[in-house]
């Protein structure tokens, strides 16, 4: 008896963790356009801090990452396990919000604003050269900001997850929860960690006597400016489909109409279910410019008043 009942309790543990497998990989796709956000963005905020500090600022940045998910997650399963009905409008939200980021990223780019992306830069360099600026301020004030925007995106993931495992029970999502807290933590910062110091490396290799060491050296140095314009690109891209994709799942008629004019589209499921990315992009797309609209106007009515 005490045997069987040991091996019916290995059992019932292979089974959650075959469930917990599976349900991290659904909320690991889920979040894939947040995570390559996430990727850009944060390689991008240590532009402008000293070669010799991007490490520790990514690791201070990454610390604080850690401490956002450990307020986000325990809040996440508080609502999942006491107003349920709630999970579903943040989730809604986040969609939004991840459509509207889209959208803003796309007008900053393509319409006239204050500041262009060189005059940041060109701040930022200033500031490095500036003998009467304070550079462990400036470094904190980086952290912050980047903490701040990591609690946003954070705050994304955790959401959209704990969408993807609502109806799993209490342990289940604890487990998901966390392991994609702690995996996307780990796997974003090293990833910007590996990212901030390209260029470095591009440029130790070219240095050295080998031609075929010191080609594959100029070729990082080259390539790194046009692999971040890349994780920008993919990244907004995927917000819209993920983004896209979250609203119209949570909007009965439109997920009724995209999922028929994928099965009109016909060729098979691979179309089919590239036709339905497609549209729920562009639903995210039109959905962002609708949130990004309302925002300016009441932008504009509290300056007013």
């Amino acid at each position: 008896m005490a045997g069987s009942s040991f091996f019916a309790l290995f059992d019932d543990i292979a089974t959650i963790l075959d469930d917990v497998s599976v349900m991290t990989k659904v909320a690991a796709k889920k979040t894939a356009g947040v995570l390559g956000d996430d990727l850009a963005l944060n390689a991008q905020q240590v532009t402008g801090v000293p070669v010799n500090r991007e490490l520790p600022v990514v690791w201070a940045v990454a610390k604080g990452s850690f401490i956002n998910k450990l307020i986000l997650v325990p809040s996440a399963l508080l609502i999942s396990a006491f107003v349920p009905w709630l999970v579903t409008p943040l989730l809604m939200l986040g969609g939004a919000f991840l459509c509207f980021e889209g959208v803003e990223k796309l007008a900053h780019k393509f319409l006239p604003h204050d500041q262009s992306e060189e005059g940041s830069h060109a701040a930022r360099a200033q500031a490095l050269q500036d003998e009467s600026v304070d550079m462990v301020a400036f470094e904190r004030s980086k952290i912050k900001g980047a903490v701040r925007t990591d609690f946003i995106l954070s705050a994304e993931i955790i959401v959209i997850s704990l969408g993807a495992v609502a109806g799993a029970d209490f342990t289940r999502q604890v487990a998901v929860l966390s392991i994609i807290a702690i995996a996307m933590t780990i796997g974003v910062y090293g990833l910007v960690a590996g990212i901030v110091k390209l260029d470095d490396l591009g440029l130790h290799l070219s240095q050295k006597r080998a031609r075929a060491v010191a080609w594959l050296g100029r070729g990082i140095v080259g390539a790194a400016p046009y692999l971040m314009k890349t994780l920008s690109v993919v990244g907004t891209a995927a917000m819209f489909m993920v983004g896209g994709a979250i609203l119209t799942h949570g909007i009965a008629p439109v997920h009724a109409a995209v999922e028929h004019a994928a099965a009109a589209v016909g060729g098979g499921a691979v179309v089919q279910a590239l036709t339905s990315t497609v549209l729920n992009a562009l639903f995210g797309v039109v959905a962002g410019a609708v949130v990004l609209g309302v925002v300016a106007v009441a932008k504009r009515i509290f300056k007013k008043h």
